[in-house]
């Protein structure tokens, strides 16, 4: 129960760390929601027409003012509206959070497709040949900026065979999944490989860790098979600090695949918070960015679960 309650306690102040943050960093930004509107006729506004969009906004309220109206409109379940969208906050959320999800999620599978067995093949015999084919997969993995294998990717697949399905309208996988499939493919590629390579690092640390223990020589010496040993005995046994890095690289990727999303246009929480910004549409970048930090902090809260469900020293803790 105590634990718990800490939970609660440290969720809340996250998140409003995160709402006083974002408040701050998009008011310091130059310009504001009018001169995103109006950009050059800005300058021709009367004072009296610059009061009343400035009444409209919001904008002539106490910064403290304007902080706690949109939270306490938050609490109602009022995001704002975007001008832009002709949307509540809410809506434009609803519909691009599972977008960005199963984004999240097909890169995740895709890292851990690649990730795990290559730290298993590298951390099977340190220094090897095996071994430095994982490093370096995993360097370039770190090293190889996500725009540039984005972009590079798109154009090889779209001028060299003719694949380009994010050039179409959007499809949302329960519209059709055939070609929502499609569209993801290449993003999530460029996404996994990227956390691929913190969970190769990840496993092959963990594995080799693992395969020192006393456990792991005994089990070989009663004659248990290769292959149950690695999989069951050793991964097994390795999955908490894996399992720790795949939760934080998820909740990255919950507010993380900005550009990826703008380049195969995606219409993600990412690329939403963007046009927010340049748009200069306060409302929706702060209710959004709160969405993910909620988001981020969920799952921790089920990593932290997972712990208790593959480690029983955890549990009994």
């Amino acid at each position: 129960m105590r634990r718990m309650r800490n939970r609660v306690i440290s969720t809340v102040g996250t998140l409003f760390g995160v709402a006083v943050l974002v408040f701050v960093m998009l008011r310091a930004i130059p310009g504001d929601r009018i001169t995103a509107g109006l950009g050059t006729e800005a300058a021709a506004l009367t004072p009296a027409q610059r009061q009343a969009l400035e009444q409209y906004y919001g904008l002539d309220q106490p910064l403290i003012g304007q902080f706690f109206s949109w939270l306490g409109n938050m609490f109602t379940g009022n995001f704002g509206y975007s001008a832009r969208q002709q949307q509540s906050v809410l809506d434009l959320t609803l519909h691009s959070l599972p977008v960005t999800f199963e984004l999240a999620v097909l890169s995740i599978v895709l890292a851990l497709l690649i990730g795990v067995p290559l730290g298993m093949l590298a951390a099977s015999r340190a220094n090897s040949p095996r071994d430095a084919l994982g490093q370096l997969v995993s360097l370039a993995g770190l090293s190889v900026p996500a725009f540039l294998l984005a972009t590079a990717l798109l154009s090889v697949f779209a001028a060299s065979f003719g694949f380009n399905p994010n050039g179409q309208g959007f499809a949302m996988l329960f519209d059709d999944p055939l070609l929502n499939l499609q569209q993801m493919f290449l993003p999530a590629l460029v996404l996994g490989f990227g956390i691929a390579a913190p969970i190769l690092r990840t496993t092959r640390t963990a594995v080799l860790e693992v395969r020192s223990d006393d456990f792991v020589r005994t089990a070989r010496a009663k004659g248990v098979p290769e292959r149950r040993l690695q999989v069951r005995h050793v991964l097994g046994n390795a999955l908490v600090p894996i399992v720790t890095m795949t939760g934080l690289q998820f909740g990255y990727l919950l507010g993380g695949a900005v550009v990826v999303e703008q380049i195969f246009s995606v219409p993600g929480v990412g690329r939403q918070v963007l046009l927010g910004i340049q748009q200069k549409e306060y409302a929706v970048v702060q209710s959004t960015v709160l969405v993910i930090a909620l988001a981020f902090v969920l799952v921790n809260l089920l990593t932290d679960v997972l712990y208790r469900v593959i480690d029983p020293r955890v549990r009994a803790s």
